[in-house]
């Protein structure tokens, strides 16, 4: 890879010694490596590089992992990789109408990629189809529990789940769920509304849990870069606040937010484990104006901290004629 330079001023022209695990991987398995994609600094920002949406010039491709969703959807690679912490695989694969899969947590080695969250970080890839999904899935040796089987669409249990972050779902994210359900009704598949269990369902109780988990994370993987940024000038400064205020977190409140997530896996497998598959939104709605604004990642971050597999499906448009993908999830 020519630079390795994480979204931040402070690595600019950074050099790496060596690839990443996925990259050297991919290598190994016959793969050409066309050079590394734009992102935002160290994933964890909203913000960031001048990458636009292939679909509308003046509209947001999403984020972190801007550059590797718009390279697919442009038509520059046919593949290509990012690292979700909190939606930055699936929400730009929906923006930009591109699938991607998040496996599940710790599946595949992100060794050699900057870490900002041992918790969290999830490698992650983007392709222009289902087979091409497959064919990364394979190069990485990713294997089902159980052997894969045909099952007659009349036997297929399909779970909506629309989580407690519904109410900000614009109209295209609305839409494309009402016409995936009737889709797969009219092709006699059984689909069934999914409700979130009420120790989990306060959206803000949920997003305040899962920013204290990356907060805390955070301030142990970017402190080096807090402490070599000794002019404040290089890193942002939403960078440097999860350095500063790591420390104000009450210790209750720490053990509490890991507690929830950790709470919340063995539940969601339950779940899961009822249905063919589960059907949630990948995004608010399609991409929104502007690039300064990548979208947030409500829709995103719970399966993240619940640490489940995601496919972004990108099967609908919104009212602009944008992309709007739709997200299935799985078993761990």
């Amino acid at each position: 890879m020519d630079t390795k330079e994480y979204g931040s001023p402070l690595y600019k022209g950074n050099r790496p010694n060596a690839d990443s695990s996925p990259v050297e991987i991919f290598r190994k398995s016959g793969a050409l490596i066309f050079g590394k994609k734009t992102t935002t600094e160290f994933t964890i920002l909203n913000s960031g590089p001048n990458t636009t949406n292939p679909h509308h010039a003046y509209r947001t491709p999403g984020g972190s992992s801007a550059g590797s969703a718009a390279a697919v959807a442009d038509f520059q690679v046919p593949l290509s990789c990012g690292t979700q912490t909190g939606g930055s695989v699936i929400r730009p694969a929906s923006y930009t109408g591109t699938y991607a899969m998040k496996p599940t947590f710790n599946t595949i080695s992100s060794q050699g990629i900057k870490v900002v969250s041992l918790e969290l970080d999830t490698f992650g890839y983007f392709a222009r189809s289902m087979e091409d999904l497959k064919l990364i899935t394979d190069v990485f040796n990713v294997t089902a529990d159980e052997p894969v089987k045909d099952i007659p669409l009349k036997e297929t249990k399909v779970g909506f789940l629309k989580t407690p972050f519904w109410p900000s779902a614009g109209l295209g994210t609305v839409v494309a769920m009402e016409k995936a359900a009737n889709i797969l009704r009219d092709h006699d598949v059984t689909v069934e509304e999914v409700k979130f269990l009420n120790e989990f369902d306060d959206a803000k109780d949920l997003k305040r849990m899962f920013k204290v988990i990356l907060t805390i994370n955070a301030r142990t993987f970017l402190l080096k870069e807090f402490l070599r940024d000794t002019t404040k000038t290089k890193l942002d400064p939403e960078i440097r606040t999860f350095v500063e205020n790591a420390s104000s977190i009450p210790c209750e409140e720490i053990r509490r937010a890991f507690d929830c997530y950790a709470g919340m896996r063995p539940v969601f497998e339950q779940i899961a484990a009822k249905y063919s598959v589960l059907i949630t939104p990948s995004a608010a709605d399609e991409a929104p104006l502007g690039l300064g604004d990548m979208g947030d990642a409500d829709f995103n971050f719970v399966w993240t901290g619940a640490h489940m597999p995601v496919i972004n499906v990108p099967a609908f448009a919104g009212p602009n004629g944008m992309p709007v993908g739709l997200s299935l999830i799985a078993r761990l």
